[in-house]
């Protein structure tokens, strides 16, 4: 993966750090362990995955959005972007 951005790099690592904590969770499950320490070990995770996705975004953004935009062809992106932020804001 020579090819991956830096911001690429910090969402795979931080997708591989998400990854670890659910298959922990599912362990969790599986041992029948208490149901609020299950929830914290699933919001921590739920937080790693919005935080791989807002890097992914911003990447997007510096890169196709701006291209976009420096050739003409900005809007579609735009609205691209608008799209994935109203389904994040549900």
């Amino acid at each position: 993966m020579d090819h991956c951005s830096c911001e690429s790099r910090k969402a795979l690592d931080t997708l591989k750090t998400a990854r670890g904590q659910i298959d922990g969770i599912i362990r969790m499950i599986e041992e029948d362990r208490y149901c609020i320490d299950v929830s914290k070990q699933i919001l921590s995770a739920t937080a790693l995955l919005k935080k791989a996705n807002i890097t992914i975004l911003r990447q997007h953004m510096n890169t196709c959005v701006t291209d976009a935009v420096e050739h003409g062809a900005g809007q579609e992106k735009i609205d691209e972007i608008v799209l994935i932020l109203d389904k994040y804001m549900e």
